[in-house]
């Protein structure tokens, strides 16, 4: 099956995310040590994502 013309990826999708995902921010906080192994997941304090 081929795909239709319009779904063609290009490099305009490629701009920078403006939110994390949440073991991106996991990984921030234990850097930070904001976040420890054995803490909850849900609920996580706010994380600043550079520009």
């Amino acid at each position: 099956m081929s795909r239709h013309s319009s779904l063609k990826s290009s490099g305009l999708g490629a701009q920078k995310r403006s939110v994390l995902k949440r073991q991106e921010r996991l990984n921030k906080l234990k850097l930070e040590r904001r976040w420890k192994d054995g803490d909850a997941v849900t609920g996580l304090p706010k994380t600043r994502v550079p520009k």
